[in-house]
């Protein structure tokens, strides 16, 4: 189960609305407690380094990811997933998206048309590296 913190789906949607209608990115930081809820307590931008078409992928520079893991280490967070958007498509993961995915993180996606946003959904790879939804109980708080 992920549990987003009011701020952290504020800043999602905020992203995905003004990237519009490119893909944005992000990093998702918080806590896992014992029973495996991911508690999701803070979201931070990036910017989608992908050459060429970025209304239909994205991609975070290594630099970034140094950077996320450093800070969640400052903050004694942990560094769960990243985000990113999909413009009038829904919040399913691509084959592109399974392809460059790590076992450990969630992926939320998010689904903005014509500048809305849509649902938030979040994906985990499970054992045969095939992505599995995660409860799909995004609960702000």
């Amino acid at each position: 189960m992920i549990i987003l913190e009011n701020d952290v789906q504020k800043i999602i949607e905020e992203d995905a609305v003004q990237a519009f209608p490119n893909e944005c990115c992000g990093f998702v930081f918080g806590h896992e407690d014992s029973n495996g809820r991911r508690h999701l307590t803070q979201a931070h931008t990036v910017t989608n380094v992908k050459e060429g078409d970025k209304r239909r992928r994205f991609e975070i520079a290594p630099q970034d990811y140094i950077d996320a893991e450093k800070y969640a280490e400052e903050q004694q967070l942990e560094l769960l997933g990243v985000y990113h958007s999909h413009p009038n498509h829904p919040a399913i993961p691509s084959e592109h998206d399974r392809a460059a995915a790590q076992p450990f993180f969630s992926y939320l996606i998010i689904s903005v048309n014509e500048k809305k946003p849509g649902p938030i959904r979040s994906w985990r790879l499970n054992d045969e590296l095939q992505f599995e939804e995660e409860n799909n109980h995004l609960i702000a708080w």
